[in-house]
């Protein structure tokens, strides 16, 4: 059973992530993308394969619901088909933005 104190800090963080998407930098997030991303998606047009068999940032980054508030945070929680990147909240939303930018 989830605990009402966990969904309440989860939707603190979510609330500070959607704030600090729109002071992004979606140029230090694609900085991010290659260095911790590309092995397995392709994370720039200019790439010309990824060794996985994750979605390329573009195709997440045309996502109709796409939420880069929500993005960030899912950066931020393990899951296990990805590293634990170990990012701060403001590199988060920096790799968010730039996945929303791929889209474009």
């Amino acid at each position: 059973m989830i605990r009402p104190s966990a969904i309440l800090l989860s939707l603190i963080v979510l609330a500070g992530l959607s704030q600090g998407a729109a002071a992004a930098d979606a140029g230090q997030g694609g900085v991010l993308a290659k260095r911790w991303c590309a092995a397995c998606h392709v994370v720039a047009a200019d790439q010309q394969s990824a060794g996985g068999q994750a979605p390329p940032f573009s195709a997440i980054g045309k996502t109709a619901d796409l939420d880069v508030g929500k993005l960030a945070l899912f950066l931020l929680l393990p899951h296990p088909k990805m590293p634990d990147m170990n990012l701060s909240r403001a590199e988060a939303a920096d790799l968010a933005a730039y996945i929303q930018s791929q889209g474009r």
